[in-house]
């Protein structure tokens, strides 16, 4: 139903609180607590797995628990404690899995078999979920149970870590974690509202939705030590203030506001950090970072580079693949057309939209032509087609390929006096002098800076060991790099990155890209996960 409907209607103020999930009592979710090889308060089933803690590789705190699955002839839930629940309540389970050869399969179990895992995204956490709505009061079974699939071989080691609910929150007085207060107010459409807290690795760890009108709410929540997300979605796009009622949140730590706000449009996102003190200190990264504990500047970042830099090509032409199934806009229009940074106007209707596949470049003489695979890393800065680079889709966007034409390998900069401007306000055009460079340089929109910055701190890591040979390949590529493998790019364009980095946090639309990326081609954007990298190094 439209706001216009209501818009010269007065509205009262609800007085019930919305459904919103409760914690159960799921006992050492976190896996933290064990008597020799078993972890407290789990049981086994099947004697065709074994269990050891994990402290190498862990999703939240200091252990996890390794599932060794010895047999492909399980006959019950394999991992399993029972809990208690309330009749008409609702709770949100989860629990992360890691699986190493991906020959077996893990199943939640929440008073019954529900959701599997991927056993196809091996060497990396993914999150397992399930709503549940308690029928009576009653004890049921929680766990996972284990199935082998295709060339099993008899033996494999799953990880597994942080089974939520746990009792360890905020609101009970023992969070192992940070202690995080939420607070929401709804406008007069609580129900537009929902919001979500993500992890480095995208997995949803807390989300709230199903709100009703005009009615605040208050939530604690207790959180690991991380890299996270948040994001506040309105499904009909006008935020939750001020034009139908005046609503507004606020998400805090020890006093520290981590987010905040009222207006937006679609949704609008915060990254913060947790740990060792100020919301602004590192955190220690783990699982697929783990390696660089301890490390900074370009130790950290060759540290970087021998992790992601044996990432699997999978050549120009599957870039078109991948826009279609991970090039989509479920952000700002949220039409599902292909999502074009070089025309995307997130508060407003865009000039004109792609339909996936069938709107490829092709032929345009104007906008609105066509879309094509954006270098924003241009291909002449590394020789040409040359591979991996060209293929590389961290740093190839889809633009229309009228506004790609004109940005052609010109250095991105702040310009001063456009002789070209796109229809949602990108520029071509001489430098600003607060930039410190002269020259013709490419200028996206605000909302679009950061990603394109942490696209370029990902350049200069993955490529490491090739980039201090390309500064003299063009004019433009002399004007941005500076001949080495280490800072990479000239102090100018350093400094600038820095600032749009830090002006335009991540956000949800790059770590989804992210995640997408890592599943198309095995390798991720450290600086999407972990944004405090960038200044630990340059």
């Amino acid at each position: 139903m439209s706001h216009g409907t209501y818009k010269n209607k007065l509205f009262g103020t609800a007085l019930l609180l919305g459904t919103l999930p409760v914690m159960a009592n799921v006992e050492n979710g976190s896996f933290e607590q064990w008597s020799g090889n078993t972890p407290d308060a789990w049981s086994t089933i099947d004697s065709g797995i074994s269990l050891s803690r994990s402290t190498n590789i862990v999703k939240t705190g200091n252990s996890a628990a390794a599932v060794n699955v010895t047999t492909g002839s399980q006959a019950n839930t394999d991992l399993l404690q029972q809990i208690t629940v309330e009749a008409g309540k609702t709770y949100a389970f989860s629990t992360d899995v890691y699986h190493t050869e991906g020959k077996v399969k893990a199943r939640l179990f929440v008073d019954g078999y529900q959701g599997y895992s991927n056993n196809t995204q091996t060497n990396q956490w993914q999150t397992i979920s399930h709503s549940y709505t308690a029928s009576s009061n009653k004890t049921i079974n929680v766990g996972l149970r284990f199935y082998d699939v295709s060339g099993f071989d008899g033996n494999e080691l799953v990880y597994v870590d942080n089974f939520l609910p746990t009792s360890n929150d905020s609101s009970s007085g023992s969070c192992t974690g940070n202690s995080l207060s939420f607070s929401l107010t709804t406008d007069n459409y609580g129900s537009e509202t929902s919001w979500a807290i993500n992890n480095n690795q995208g997995n949803t760890v807390a989300s709230g939705s199903g709100y009703a009108s005009n009615t605040q709410y208050n939530e604690a929540l207790c959180l690991a030590d991380g890299a996270y997300t948040f994001t506040i979605n309105d499904s009909y796009g006008d935020g939750i203030c001020c034009s139908f009622g005046s609503g507004n949140y606020a998400l805090t730590s020890g006093g520290s506001t981590l987010a905040s706000g009222a207006s937006f449009s679609n949704a609008e996102s915060t990254s913060f950090s947790l740990g060792g003190g100020s919301g602004g200190t590192p955190t220690t990264p783990t699982g697929y970072y783990v390696t660089t504990q301890g490390l900074t500047g370009y130790a950290l970042k060759t540290e970087l580079y021998n992790i992601i830099n044996n990432h699997s090509s999978q050549g120009y032409s599957a870039i078109w693949n991948f826009y279609d199934s991970s090039a989509r806009d479920t952000y700002f229009e949220n039409d599902n057309s292909i999502l074009d940074m070089y025309s995307e106007k997130p508060n407003g209707n865009d000039s004109y939209t792609y339909t996936a596949v069938s709107d490829q470049c092709g032929n345009y003489s104007g906008e609105g032509g066509c879309y094509n695979r954006e270098h924003s890393f241009p291909k002449s800065w590394f020789g040409g087609t040359n591979e991996p680079m060209n293929s590389d889709v961290h740093h190839i966007y889809a633009t229309d390929g009228y506004v790609n034409s004109k940005r052609s390998n010109f250095p991105f900069g702040e310009v001063a006096s456009a002789t070209f401007t796109s229809t949602n306000g990108s520029k071509l055009g001489s430098a600003s002098s607060a930039i410190n460079y002269t020259g013709t340089v490419f200028e996206p929109i605000d909302e679009f800076k950061g990603d394109f910055a942490r696209a370029y701190f990902y350049m200069a890591t993955r490529y490491e060991n090739v980039i201090g040979t390309w500064q003299n390949n063009t004019t433009a590529s002399n004007a941005v790099l500076n001949g080495t493998s280490s800072q990479v790019f000239e102090s100018w364009v350093v400094a600038m990155l820095i600032n749009w980095h830090n002006a335009d946090p991540v956000s949800q639309m790059e770590i989804d890209r992210n995640q997408a990326a890592f599943e198309f081609q095995g390798n991720r954007n450290p600086f999407i996960d972990y944004p405090e990298f960038v200044e630990m190094i340059w």
